[in-house]
């Protein structure tokens, strides 16, 4: 088994070993031929043999957090809903203040899930029933401030600029009139937190931003993706005609596009010292946001 190092979360591999091994013995899983797919934040680790995946959340994430975001899959499971199933056990296991989980595995083919996959299930997402979950309200400028308050990667003029930034979108939110009712939103839906299912249709993944708020959020967010991220706007004006709402077309879009790319910056600008070879990309996209030019190219994180 071979991981890079310092492995997604911030522990070194020997330690991430431990930990999975931990945790798949405790849940009574073969974590022999593990592999880790994804990580930036959690480490994301498939046991082919199971067919299982695992997510490690980093130290200290709370738990509690995690164990209401378990609670609330499975109430979609139930529900018939789009989502990734979780694996049927108990969950989650906490190894060393981890919280793990466990997912069933979806193997994939090797074109991502389109934006127009997106639509259905996001529908389906913001049309629902009250949960039986309390979920937290969606708040994108106290997620802004909590990472501005732990950047170290950047120099303080570019932490002035940003928080100058984030006052500025803080005073424009204040006068947007949102079209669509509240209801339950993913919190970061994109094409990487989406995923092909076995009847050929999308499902949905990646739940630990799931809140309550307006779905506009979600809606300019697979447009940012679209336009950063090399997708084109033909994927993303596909993803509008099949959702059937058209985010950019509404008067607040400006103001909700930049306040998400100005977190999705900040962010990745605080998790710098968990993975230290993204910091060139944040430097860029703060170098692309001085210049406001909406069409600069970010690569992926």
């Amino acid at each position: 088994m071979t991981y890079a190092a310092p492995a997604p979360g911030g522990y070194d591999e020997s330690e991430m070993y431990q930990v999975l091994k931990r945790g798949c013995t405790a849940v009574g899983l073969d974590p022999s031929d593990a592999r880790l797919l994804r990580g930036h934040t959690n480490a994301v680790i498939l046991l082919e043999r199971e067919q299982v995946v695992v997510k490690i959340a980093r130290r200290g994430s709370r738990v509690n957090d995690v164990a209401r975001t378990v609670r609330f899959v499975r109430w979609l499971m139930n529900a018939g809903f789009p989502t990734v199933p979780l694996h049927p056990v108990d969950q989650p296991i906490v190894i060393d203040e981890h919280a793990i989980t466990f997912w069933q595995y979806l193997r994939q083919p090797t074109h991502p899930v389109a934006a127009a996959q997106l639509a259905k299930p996001l529908y389906a997402l913001h049309t629902l029933s009250a949960p039986p979950v309390a979920l937290p309200v969606h708040d994108n400028l106290t997620a802004i401030r909590r990472s501005l308050s732990g950047i170290t990667c950047l120099p303080p003029e570019a932490l002035s600029f940003l928080s100058e930034q984030a006052a500025r979108l803080e005073f424009d939110l204040a006068a947007v009139e949102f079209e669509l009712p509240e209801g339950v939103i993913q919190g970061d839906p994109q094409h990487r937190n989406a995923l092909h299912a076995r009847d050929g249709e999308a499902v949905l993944c990646d739940w630990d931003t799931v809140a309550i708020g307006q779905p506009e959020w979600d809606l300019v967010t697979v447009e940012v993706h679209c336009r950063r991220f090399g997708h084109g706007e033909q994927h993303y004006v596909a993803f509008a005609d099949a959702y059937g709402w058209d985010v950019t077309r509404w008067r607040g879009y400006r103001t909700l596009a930049a306040i998400r790319e100005l977190r999705m910056i900040t962010t990745n600008a605080r998790k710098v010292h968990h993975a230290p070879n993204s910091l060139e990309e944040v430097r860029r996209r703060v170098d692309g946001l001085r210049r406001q030019d909406q069409l600069f190219g970010w690569n992926i994180l």
